[in-house]
């Protein structure tokens, strides 16, 4: 009998170790980052946020338990943020407006769930913690005919606001890939944001959500 369950144990594992494939690789692609900002809002004109277009670059490694399930962490760098748009007042008839570019230069480490709906066709979900490298703020104030860029104390035209905002973007995701059989992918997701990223003590908060769609290759078989 104890042979028959020392047999039977050796050949569970070596199916397992047979579903297991383990797969890495580069991967690239574009993004649309939005901010969300939630505050008291002033008597200059209707606010609105625009998305902010960007790219991505890094790479990524795959690991397959099964036929159907697996598991994919990567590594990427991606200048996110958006766009806050004034659209303000007219003084003397002439009109002026408000637009202040944000970016966030952040690395990112997405963690997924993946389940594989064919060998080449899966979905995930997963976690995106982002790490906030650099935050940086540019404001122009102008009408139709002239435009003037708000500078910094050194002459700058783009503020560094890393003080002001806190370093961990939690953005839980879910997403879609289809690989060809040569390894070549294209991959779809999107990104909440729900990490209050404001530092401000005021009650204003501040988040950044993203979708991003892109290609890559993968390196190895089982």
């Amino acid at each position: 009998m104890k042979k028959l369950l020392f047999a039977a144990a050796i050949a569970v594992m070596g199916m397992s170790v047979n579903a297991q494939e383990f797969r890495f690789g580069p991967k690239a692609g574009f993004a649309m980052s939005t901010l969300k900002i939630d505050e008291n809002q002033d008597d200059l004109g209707k606010r609105s946020m625009d998305p902010k277009y960007t790219f991505y670059v890094g790479g990524m490694a795959e690991y397959k338990i099964s036929d159907k399930f697996g598991f994919q962490a990567e590594v990427l760098y991606s200048q996110l943020g958006g766009k806050e748009k004034i659209d303000g007042v007219n003084a003397g008839g002439m009109f002026f407006g408000e637009q202040t570019k944000v970016t966030f230069g952040t690395l990112l480490v997405p963690v997924s769930a993946k389940y594989f709906i064919t060998e080449g066709l899966s979905v995930a979900a997963g976690a995106n913690f982002g790490i906030i490298l650099t935050a940086k703020q540019k404001t122009v104030i102008g009408s139709d005919f002239i435009s003037i860029d708000i500078e910094d104390d050194n002459g700058e035209g783009e503020v560094d606001i890393k003080k002001d905002i806190k370093k961990l973007n939690l953005a839980p995701f879910v997403g879609v890939e289809y690989m060809l059989e040569n390894g070549l992918f294209f991959d779809a997701r999107y990104s909440l944001g729900v990490s209050n990223l404001s530092n401000d003590n005021s009650g204003g908060k501040i988040t950044n959500s993203f979708a991003q769609v892109g290609v890559g290759f993968k390196f190895g078989n089982n």
